[in-house]
């Protein structure tokens, strides 16, 4: 059975502290890994973690500020050393392009790896390429900030008895599914009768903003969301002076987005305690987790 689960290689904010890394997270999905805003000291927390970094598929970077971005151009390397054969998609503003390049190209080395760039310059979908949908979303950080979201498709799943109560069986299913109808005997038999469609997982990514309507959208229905929630409500006013959220607020967005389960991350190295961040957000929104450096939380199909 293929992972599927959410590892967080980082979990702290502008600066690291002794036990918390810069923030980075692997989410492993349908035999893919998708690296999201791989922090400074990424490449070494796939170590520690026990994680090959050669199943990375897909980079995404939300915005350009440092602590979101610095270990871009070492896993890039990394993966580069490791001569992967397969393509590492790479999303992230357009406007930070120049960024980009910067970190990718900022020393010398032989490139080898195909990396395919996805810079995003409106919200919508992104890309498409049947394995999973992208969707992007403008947050209010002051830069050009991107919120995600990544949803695998829709599947058609067999109910066993309306099968058997058809009479349909063998290799008569896939005929069915492929076609859509299938006579059996004398009967016509169609898929939407013997079958339903199981609505496919998503992930949403929200990380450095102020309280907004693109976050809450972004996260709809999403059935894991990863928050940030740099500071507790008692220093709401320096999440408001820097454009970050509280766990309360990180809370109330994943309410009203109506998400199956939350997990704050990106705390401010002020707090050497995460316990009142997991008490606050879960006051609003109960099925909340607190991420900690190389904690790891099942993804399983719902």
């Amino acid at each position: 059975m293929t992972a599927r689960d959410l590892t967080i290689l980082g979990c702290s904010s502008q600066q690291p502290t002794r036990k918390r890394n810069h923030g980075a997270y692997l989410l492993r999905w349908n035999l893919e890994g998708l690296l999201f805003d791989p922090g400074e000291g990424t490449q070494r927390q796939f170590i520690f973690a026990n994680i090959a970094p050669t199943c990375v598929t897909r980079i995404f970077v939300s915005h350009f500020h440092g602590d979101h971005c610095l270990g871009l151009g070492s896993m890039l390397m990394r993966l580069n050393l490791d001569k992967v054969q397969h393509p590492i998609h790479c999303y992230y503003p357009a406007s930070g392009k120049a960024y980009f390049d910067r970190l990718r190209y900022g020393t010398l080395y032989h490139d080898h790896i195909n990396v395919i760039e996805h810079p995003v310059e409106k919200e919508g979908v992104v890309h498409d390429d049947g394995d999973f949908r992208i969707e992007a979303s403008f947050l209010s950080h002051g830069v050009d900030n991107v919120g995600w979201k990544v949803t695998e498709p829709d599947e058609v799943k067999f109910d066993k008895e309306k099968l058997k109560a058809s009479g349909v069986r063998g290799p008569m299913v896939q005929q069915l599914k492929a076609a859509g109808s299938s006579w059996v005997g004398q009967k016509k038999v169609t898929l939407e009768e013997v079958s339903y469609i199981r609505k496919g997982d998503s992930f949403a990514f929200v990380l450095d903003t102020l309280p907004c309507d693109a976050a809450v959208y972004i996260a709809q229905d999403a059935t894991l969301l990863l928050c940030e929630s740099t500071y507790l409500e008692c220093h709401a006013h320096l999440a408001k002076q820097y454009r970050h959220l509280t766990a309360r607020q990180a809370a109330s967005i994943a309410k009203q987005a109506r998400v199956n389960h939350l997990v704050l991350t990106h705390f401010s190295a002020r707090y050497c305690s995460l316990d009142s961040f997991l008490e606050e957000a879960g006051a609003i929104f109960p099925n909340t987790s607190v991420a900690d450096d190389l904690k790891c939380f099942a993804f399983p199909k719902t």
